[in-house]
């Protein structure tokens, strides 16, 4: 969401801007579809389209566009294999192919169009074409569309939206951390609590939303679907009780719980003798997250989002 917020800002700042995209990569390239990078006229730069000396020489080339005032709708293809027509000086192979699109005022409605989609949770297409760059409503099942024809015959669709949202119920310092990481990996991250005016719920700005609500009501307010990830982490072993025994019947893709092994070897023999089945309690991830001796906050969040992210990508 930072990208677009950039771009926003630097729009209504009246720059003119460079908006370059891959929408196309073969084999191993740096860069993959979707890879984006902003080049403001003041020379601010946001974003990334794969790094190392071939982005360095795009963005050279982009700023001397935005100074001389040459602002044109082009793609150019990378090859990563040393110093040949089109190669880009790396030597890690593959190809991708980015597009140059220059944006001004004219162009901030679209980008609104883009953060509305991302702030309300919603989802919508960007498409990107030789003449014009659109938002829409509409929804496309893939991530990304595309098709090259030649230099000036070509469109590229992308998805705009969070595919996957992650649930962490409490608001405690570990959730400061763990919403702050999983923002940055493209969640959409909602934090629930019970207690009003907790500290660490006013200090999370990363989160998208932070809610204060029963505990006992907590499976009205997630969404089951394989694109749901939820993060137990209550101040209280019988909240975290609770809590799992109102969602673990649920289909979600990750259910994880943090706590010591003793506390959840206490929680499961009393989690039984309620009737849970040890097939139920097999699929939780308890404790959470990948066993890496993490201690603080941003080390539990880190093996959380390693677990998560392994779940994610072997579902996909």
């Amino acid at each position: 969401m930072k990208f677009w917020q950039h771009l926003l800002s630097k729009l209504r700042d009246t720059q003119n801007v460079y908006v370059l995209t891959v929408i196309e990569n073969i084999g191993s390239s740096p860069g993959r579809k979707g890879f984006k990078m902003l080049v403001a006229e003041d020379g601010f730069i946001f974003g990334s389209i794969g790094g190392g000396v071939m982005e360095f020489s795009l963005v050279e080339e982009t700023k001397k566009m935005l100074q001389d005032g040459d602002l044109k709708i082009f793609l150019k293809k990378q090859i990563h294999q040393g110093h040949k027509q089109d190669g880009s000086g790396m030597i890690c192979s593959g190809e991708q192919t980015v597009v140059f699109h220059p944006l001004d005022t004219n162009h901030v409605s679209v980008i609104e169009g883009v953060l509305d989609c991302l702030q309300a949770n919603a989802k919508g297409t960007l498409t990107l074409t030789p003449r014009s760059i659109n938002f829409s409503n509409e929804q496309q099942e893939d991530k990304f569309e595309y098709k090259i024809t030649s230099s000036q015959d070509w469109f590229y669709k992308e998805y705009i939206g969070f595919r996957s949202t992650l649930y962490i119920v409490g608001g405690g310092h570990v959730s400061v951390a763990v919403s702050e990481l999983f923002v940055t990996l493209g969640f959409h991250v909602v934090v629930f609590d019970n207690r009003e005016h907790l500290n660490t719920i006013e200090l999370n700005t990363s989160a998208h939303q932070k809610l204060i609500i029963d505990f006992n009501e907590i499976a009205d307010y997630i969404s089951e679907g394989s694109e749901s990830y939820v993060a137990i982490m209550t101040n209280k072993y019988t909240y975290d009780k609770l809590v799992l025994s109102k969602l673990i019947r649920n289909n979600y893709s990750y259910i994880g719980v943090l706590g010591s092994t003793a506390k959840l070897e206490t929680m499961w023999e009393v989690l039984q003798k309620e009737g849970i089945t040890t097939s139920q309690l097999n699929k939780i991830h308890a404790p959470i997250g990948l066993a890496i001796k993490s201690q603080t906050p941003n080390e539990i969040a880190v093996s959380i989002a390693a677990q998560v992210i392994k779940i994610k990508n072997m579902n996909q």
